[in-house]
């Protein structure tokens, strides 16, 4: 089987779509690179810019869906890849997002890529702050994914993370609570307890989500976190129990 320079191995699917893609993104030979991890070709590229000026330029480039070749890099995993471009990226380089709102620090959370995540934060650990067009962080991305790994790293590093909400009010905790992902769950109240008592712009709890979800596991940890949450009620006035009355849900 074929390996990139990086030594992973990409899938077929994706090897044959980016063969019909790539030409149609207005690529860069530095996206190219990026694309089929051939680190030799990015060191040769990168080394030679002959001004600071013009390597900023180059790391900056984006291609019609607004990707970085650093966020290309992280999208298909490339560890060693990234380990070697970011060495170059500032931080606003670095948090450069694509048309789809994410930069290369919330892909690499959204797929569960801990390796990645891990270098791009040792090099500029502001990446966690940054957010998308409605408000969500790399945390939050992870957490609605059920990147277990991915969020218990992010709390190490910062557990105030997982008190910023979304544009509609909801937390990390909203989100893995609505998906019924019971570790992540437990992560987040593991850090920061009081975020079972934050509403939405609904007035719902994660109790609220909970309910709508499939897992009863993760409504008996937040009733657990929280008592008082079983008659917290939302904007229309219902508490998590009418919600799980009217799904059908009796436990």
């Amino acid at each position: 089987m074929e390996t990139t320079s990086a030594g992973q191995t990409p899938t077929t699917p994706r090897k044959k779509m980016t063969k019909q893609l790539t030409g149609k993104r207005d690529d860069t030979a530095l996206h190219s690179a990026a694309r089929a991890g051939n680190i030799i070709a990015i060191r040769e590229i990168i080394n030679d810019a002959a001004r600071e000026e013009e390597l900023m330029e180059l790391l900056s480039k984006e291609n019609s869906a607004g990707e970085t070749g650093l966020y290309i890099a992280a999208e298909y995993g490339y560890f060693e890849v990234v380990r070697e471009m970011i060495k170059h990226y500032d931080l606003s380089a670095a948090g450069i997002k694509a048309r789809n709102g994410f930069d290369a620090l919330h892909i690499a959370a959204k797929q569960g890529d801990l390796e990645v995540v891990k270098v791009l934060m040792e090099s500029h650990p502001e990446l966690s702050m940054t957010v998308d067009m409605a408000n969500t962080t790399a945390l939050h991305t992870a957490a609605t994914q059920g990147r277990i790994e991915v969020v218990n790293y992010f709390l190490e590093q910062e557990s105030s993370l997982a008190t910023i909400a979304r544009s509609n009010g909801k937390t990390a905790l909203h989100s893995a609570a609505r998906y019924g992902h019971l570790e992540v769950v437990k992560a987040l109240l593991g850090k920061e307890p009081r975020i079972a008592t934050r509403t939405d712009k609904k007035g719902q709890t994660a109790l609220h989500m909970a309910v709508k979800g499939q897992n009863l596991e993760v409504v008996e940890e937040l009733i657990r976190a929280d008592p008082s949450t079983i008659n917290m009620i939302d904007t229309k006035g219902n508490t998590p129990l009418h919600i799980a009355a009217r799904k059908g849900r009796p436990q």
